[in-house]
């Protein structure tokens, strides 16, 4: 169980799914973390669930430059480091360049893409300041093939060119970068239960192993796929 030296992550998109399931993971291996997500209620239950030594919950909109500084901030004044930031917030878009509205199509970019951009930047001054800290984030395999008529697969290419430009950025550095790509994962991201398909606990042990590793070890992809 965390202790008040424990290492902290901050979650996005930790209200359900594989943030949900990261939290509860990462408590569970003696991480502190910070539940961040739109919905309140959500998130509180959760860190209830988890205890108010090990889990912090901030109503964070990863749209918003503000909600993420703050997120970040909440994190180092409740328990004075943070460690770790996993941009996992994020959702689809039926197929189809006639599908779906513009207003769902910018949603999406501005949560997928300019909401990990964010992200890093919220994290990347403390990370540097420190000379280390790992950021992690939610890819997909539709960022890695190319997918007929879906923009969701363009969003997830760009968060995969993105987290290796950091990658890059900070060679020099103590901080670690890495992109958890799932196939399909059966979460509220559908809204029908799927089958034959990943659990979100199945996720959660692929950031936990990311994390896992020595201080010299940078894990920058880990591709997992339903067998």
């Amino acid at each position: 169980m965390p202790s008040s030296d424990s290492p902290v992550l901050l979650i996005t998109g930790a209200s359900s799914g594989i943030g949900a399931a990261t939290a509860r993971a990462a408590a569970a291996d003696g991480w502190r973390v910070v539940l961040a997500a739109r919905s309140q209620d959500k998130i509180d239950d959760l860190a209830a669930e988890l205890g108010d030594d090990a889990a912090l919950a901030v109503r964070c909109d990863v749209t918003e430059w503000d909600d993420q500084q703050a997120a970040v901030a909440a994190a180092l004044e409740q328990f004075g480091r943070l460690d770790a930031f996993f941009a996992n917030a994020g959702f689809g878009a039926s197929r189809g360049f006639l599908e779906e509205s513009p207003e769902h199509w910018r949603s999406m970019v501005d949560t997928n893409v300019y909401g990990a951009a964010l992200s890093i930047r919220a994290c990347l001054g403390h990370f540097k300041e420190q000379d280390a800290g790992h950021f992690l984030v939610t890819g997909s395999v539709a960022g890695r093939v190319k997918l007929p008529g879906s923009l969701y697969s363009a969003t997830k290419w760009a968060v995969h060119a993105m987290a290796d430009g950091l990658r890059q950025e900070v060679s020099e550095t103590r901080i670690r970068s890495t992109v958890i790509a799932p196939g399909m994962v059966d979460t509220p991201f559908f809204d029908e239960r799927k089958t034959g398909v990943l659990e979100a606990d199945d996720v959660a042990r692929a950031v936990l192993y990311a994390l896992s590793q020595p201080d010299h070890v940078d894990v920058n992809e880990v591709v997992v796929r339903p067998n």
